[in-house]
């Protein structure tokens, strides 16, 4: 490829830092995403260099030119360095050693060849460098594979998943950000490596499958590599093929969540949510007499399965608790009321957002019904999400700190300190949702003077 081609627009900071490091005498390199991203022409997000400097020169370079370095990972030769306040990993050629964990090296050795740093690493489209001078060094064909939208290991596809188990996944995230699909070879080796994964920390599977599961592509993903994924979330096993036997749904259980989750927004909330949400169908399944599937009570179980997920994945404790709250109420029925909206609102301690997110799963998970009936369902999660917006703009109450009156103003109405004060309080709110009373003090405080807990 030409040096100049129009693709590659390299930061000012990485080419300062690049050329600092030239200039201490040692030879440099962009590499791994950003080459990738930039043949692509997606946007770039990191800069990483590969350099032939030790790490101790590559930090006494940088700092003579003024720059801010951090040791983050001097046992593989990476230092990060802040040029002109952006951030870039700077790492020493090396040759990684055998994997006896299936994880990490158990030795590096420095000092290679750019190409040789190559072969080390996981996919083709991963395996290129480029210099604003030099132009692209691709010694594995990752630009043919990058053309062809295609992932292909590096080599055997059985060893590179010997030594690093996790690429497996990393395989099944980038086919889900790029929308490429597997190599056959690559996929088999996939499936007869998968059980590696059991050595892999939770939280890194867990970090990998949330950027696959917030990809363009997750639903073709999902449907693609489910035996694999299978491996780290055997609970889509149930759902492969299960036919729902609803005039609802088009889809059997996993292609209906796989198009769930690519229907809904971009958020780790909802598209967890929306993983999750259908996932206790299975284990609550029973047909009529007529052959019609009813799935009573399945968002409970769900629930349960979904907890075990997270807690074994080890995904934070705020979150578990939304994406929980978010299947257990998936299926409600909301009618499109103010008062009915105001009390969801009221059990959800006023959290807009989580309100908001409901609303998004529900369409979502509409989108993947049958399509006769998807467009009802969507419409309906609309028109809550504008009766949400009234509520807002009117400044309704539908928490205690909406409410006109305070702890305070009941004691002056005369109701002991004590509990019998939050009692009262809320009794006032659920008069104030209901409209029975509006949210008006005078009217709020007579109320309390009545109240009778």
């Amino acid at each position: 490829m030409n040096a100049k081609n129009p693709s590659f627009s390299v930061p000012p900071a990485a080419l300062r830092l690049l050329r600092t490091l030239e200039q201490a005498g040692f030879e440099a390199w962009l590499v791994g995403g950003f080459v990738r991203d930039s043949l692509l022409g997606n946007p770039v997000s990191d800069v990483d260099i590969a350099c032939s400097a030790r790490w101790e020169q590559t930090e006494n370079a940088c700092a003579a030119a003024g720059m801010h370095v951090h040791q983050t990972g001097i046992a593989h030769g990476t230092l990060t360095v802040v040029c002109q306040n952006e951030t870039f990993e700077v790492t020493t050629y090396r040759i990684d050693g055998s994997y006896s964990d299936a994880r990490h090296p158990d030795s590096v050795q420095f000092g290679c060849s750019i190409e040789e740093d190559l072969a080390r690493r996981d996919f083709t489209i991963n395996a290129m460098a480029y210099h604003p001078d030099r132009g692209i060094l691709d010694p594995f064909g990752g630009r043919n594979d990058a053309s062809a939208r295609i992932i292909r290991t590096v080599g055997d596809p059985r060893l590179r998943f010997e030594e690093d188990a996790l690429r497996i996944l990393r395989a099944c995230r980038f086919s889900s950000q790029l929308g490429f699909p597997i190599d056959k070879d690559t996929f088999d080796a996939m499936l007869a490596k998968k059980s590696l994964l059991l050595k892999v920390s939770a939280e890194r599977i867990a970090s990998e499958l949330e950027k696959l599961l917030l990809g363009a592509h997750a639903t073709e993903t999902i449907l693609e590599t489910v035996d694999v994924l299978s491996a780290v979330l055997p609970e889509l096993v149930a759902m492969k093929g299960f036919n729902q036997c609803t005039p609802y749904h088009a889809y059997d259980v996993l292609e209906h969540t796989a198009r769930a989750v690519g229907a809904a927004p971009a958020s780790p909330l909802v598209r967890w949510a929306a993983l999750f949400h259908d996932m206790g169908k299975p284990g609550a399944f029973f047909k009529e007499a007529s052959g019609r599937g009813h799935f009573y009570g399945h968002a409970k179980i769900s629930v349960s399965l979904a907890r075990g997920v997270m807690n074994r994945l080890k995904l934070p404790p705020a979150l578990c608790s939304r994406v929980l709250q978010l299947v257990e109420r998936h299926d409600d029925v909301i009618e499109p009321t103010p008062k009915a909206v105001r009390r969801l609102l009221a059990r959800m301690e006023g959290d807009v957002e989580q309100f908001k997110a409901l609303c998004a799963l529900k369409k979502a998970d509409a989108s993947a019904q049958a399509p006769e009936y998807a467009e009802e369902r969507i419409r309906r999660a609309d028109e809550l999400l504008r009766i949400l917006d009234d509520i807002l703009q009117a400044d309704d109450a539908f928490t205690l700190k909406r409410l006109a009156v305070n702890g305070n103003d009941a004691q002056c109405a005369g109701i002991p300190q004590g509990p019998e004060v939050g009692a009262a309080l809320r009794a006032a709110l659920d008069a104030v949702i209901d409209e029975r009373i509006p949210n008006d003090y005078e009217e709020l405080m007579a109320f309390l003077k009545k109240w009778q807990g």
